[in-house]
């Protein structure tokens, strides 16, 4: 069945509402991950459901189901059909809604499909639809120490941090976007003129914050400036460079880290070579083979980090450890470090052509910095 088909669906007995979303949200096997993508971020709930010409719910594809197919170097022009989850949990339509609620809770579940007794999807329940969440538990912690020479002169007498893109700086951006999503509760790590980022930022209030700050006197790394947390948090951390510029759904990574049972996990990204010479491959003097200006792709660290709580007993206190060598403690014992592909806008502003692309960006797009 093509994608369009789906609106040719016969209808079911719902609310115009509810059958408006499910034709938004319904895919079927054949379409490609390219078409479901959109769909899930069309549908503001980070799944598509898998459905026949009858609307019988074949299966689900939630957001990290289609990112670690991509981790698995799926084409974006691939069927669906070997990415969907066959076994999704639903509901009956006819069930209580508490009991829907009380099962969503129980599963640890973002949302749940309705059906019939035919197995035909008929609604969908959302869980911050039926309960808005008081608050995020979560922390977030920004590291906005850096000395930022590679922006020189633009860092000469403004921290990286308070560099502006459109008409807000780059780390006001940031404090909006993690209240945006949830964040309440937010600290960020100074060194380098701290005075002028705790002077702009205050007690984050501004933003809708609470914001307190890791004062390093001396260089601590991306990871040893947690050694400086008041206390142990009781959930995963989200810990971010304050160089960055993306849409990232920080709902999608924390559902990533939970489902994965990840120590740690990493945002990647992919960053692409092109050689620009043929790549010869030879077997002593005989050529075996040619490839003309090959291209060669890699995930690599994209600066964004969920840490479980007990990663922090790893981190020696007021001791410099960069993240990388914390990544690599986790994996010498045995923990699970998991990578998180970022599919939305992420731009590092760490260097002078990035950042005069991103003011270039901002000049182009007339909404870029407004509220």
């Amino acid at each position: 069945m093509a994608r369009s088909s789906i609106n040719q669906l016969t209808t079911m007995p719902v609310s115009r509402n509810d059958e408006a979303r499910l034709i938004a949200l319904c895919v079927s096997p054949e379409t490609t991950l390219r078409d479901t993508l959109k769909v899930i971020d069309q549908g503001a709930i980070s799944l598509a459901l898998v459905v026949n010409s009858e609307r019988k719910l074949l299966g689900t594809v939630s957001d990290g189901d289609a990112r670690r197919a991509l981790l698995r170097n799926a084409g974006l022009g691939d069927a669906i059909q070997g990415v969907m989850n066959t076994s999704p949990k639903v509901a009956r339509a006819d069930e209580p809604e508490g009991r829907i609620l009380d099962r969503i809770l129980a599963q640890h579940l973002r949302q749940m499909p309705l059906v019939d007794a035919a197995g035909r999807v008929v609604g969908i329940r959302v869980l911050d639809e039926l309960v808005k969440p008081a608050t995020r538990p979560n922390w977030a912690v920004v590291m906005a120490g850096g000395l930022g020479e590679r922006l020189r002169p633009y860092t000469a007498t403004v921290p990286k941090p308070l560099l502006m893109v459109g008409n807000q700086p780059i780390l006001e951006r940031m404090l909006r976007q993690l209240r945006t999503h949830g964040f309440e509760r937010v600290f960020v790590s100074v060194n380098f003129m701290a005075d002028k980022i705790e002077g702009y930022v205050q007690d984050g209030s501004a933003f809708g914050l609470q914001v307190d700050y890791l004062r390093e006197t001396s260089r601590l790394g991306t990871a040893g400036s947690l050694s400086l947390l008041p206390e142990r948090p009781d959930a995963p951390i989200v810990v971010m460079n304050a160089d960055l510029l993306t849409e990232l759904s920080f709902s999608s990574l924390l559902e990533f880290h939970r489902e994965e049972r990840a120590a740690l996990t990493m945002c990647v990204t992919t960053y692409e070579i092109q050689i620009p010479y043929g790549v010869v491959e030879a077997e002593g003097s005989r050529v075996r083979s040619i490839a003309e200006k090959p291209r060669h792709t890699w995930f690599v660290n994209a600066g964004i980090y969920v840490l479980d709580p007990m990663c922090l007993d790893l981190i020696p206190r007021a001791e410099p450890l960069d993240m990388p060598s914390l990544v690599q403690k986790l994996l010498t014992r045995g923990d699970i470090v998991a990578s998180f592909p970022i599919r939305e806008s992420w731009l590092d502003i760490g260097q002078l052509h990035d950042y005069q692309r991103a003011i270039m960006q901002s000049f182009q797009d007339p909404s870029a910095g407004r509220e």
